[in-house]
């Protein structure tokens, strides 16, 4: 395993790291054993991040950590989040009574003293530019209940807000191969305010592993069945904001990535570990297979500079057209 920086904090975290809402719900058939005897092989491999939230599946996954963790709590380091189990628009959402209960139940769930790292899960614009949910998190942390904090985020714009708090440890953006934007701006503002990069959605839900084809029909509780086009939050979650139809057009024109790097979806996370303000990348999964497939963007060659100048000019002029929602 290789490990990096999280921005100035003292955590120094594994490259390939792990998203849980797929063992949470919402990504299909799921099975518990399965997805437990997942997260003991990637912390055997020397996995020792985990993202998670509240939501996902209700704080299911926040209890498979748990026992995935038990006993390993000093340096096994979780991520979770709040706020969209309740009115992401109300502001009484964001104030220390509501925070903390969700922090409680969250603690609860993990069976842990305190939050490694507590992220705002992507909260409105207007919510970042008021400002005092970072008041209560400061409050949190100097209670002990969180040890960090960071802010999931949508867009470049609502990123760039976040920078401007100083015990902002990390942002968590959507990024690939698909959704570069990033690259353009906040990458670098991060870089210089020591608030490191969580990669999520690092697959484009899958397209960038360029097993799908046009006819593929997700499960009915799958969230790329029913939130293509932003039904039920942001577009950017599925897909990255592509279509599916037009996703999967996209990513036949990237075969080239797979050429010496095995298959295209260790490529995919190879450009994004290219990028030296990434702190770690966190594919999701559902079994031990696609942790060990996952893993193996760690030994894949990088891009040259004549490729990723490529696949800036793909994403330019092939993809960022066809991009939903705000980023």
């Amino acid at each position: 395993m290789k490990y990096r920086q999280l921005g100035n904090t003292d955590f120094r975290v594994s490259e390939v790291s792990f998203g849980t809402w797929a063992i949470g719900g919402a990504w299909g058939k799921k099975d518990d054993r399965e997805s437990l005897r997942a997260l003991h092989y990637a912390i055997d491999r020397g996995v020792n991040f985990f993202d998670t939230a509240d939501v996902y599946g209700d704080g299911h996954s926040e209890e498979l950590l748990a026992k995935a963790t038990k006993g390993q709590e000093e340096h096994i380091h979780v991520a979770t989040k709040f706020c969209r189990a309740g009115d992401i628009y109300d502001p009484k959402t964001y104030e220390m009574p509501q925070v903390e209960a969700y922090l409680d139940a969250s603690l609860k769930r993990l069976e842990r003293e305190r939050v490694d790292l507590y992220q705002i899960h992507c909260p409105p614009k207007a919510i970042l530019e008021d400002g005092s949910v970072f008041d209560v998190l400061d409050d949190l942390t100097r209670k002990g209940k969180i040890r960090y904090y960071g802010v999931s985020v949508e867009t470049v714009e609502e990123g760039l807000i976040c920078l401007q708090h100083p015990n902002v440890r990390s942002l968590q953006v959507i990024f690939n191969v698909f959704r570069q934007k990033p690259l353009e701006e906040l990458f670098g503002e991060a870089h210089k305010k020591g608030v490191g990069i969580i990669s999520r959605v690092p697959l484009a839900s899958g397209l960038l592993t360029n097993k799908f084809t046009s006819d593929h029909q997700f499960e009915e509780d799958d969230h790329r069945r029913f939130n293509e086009n932003g039904e039920q939050f942001n577009v950017g979650e599925t897909f990255a904001g592509l279509g599916f139809q037009k996703g999967v057009e996209l990513t036949k024109k990237l075969e080239w990535m797979e050429e010496g790097r095995g298959n295209m979806a260790r490529a995919a996370l190879r450009y994004i570990l290219d990028q030296p303000e990434v702190s770690c990348v966190i594919p999701g999964f559902k079994n031990q297979a696609q942790i060990e497939e996952n893993l193996n963007a760690l030994h894949t060659p990088s891009f040259s500079g004549a490729e990723l100048n490529k696949l800036r000019d793909f994403y330019h002029n092939e993809v960022h057209d066809h991009i939903r929602g705000a980023y």
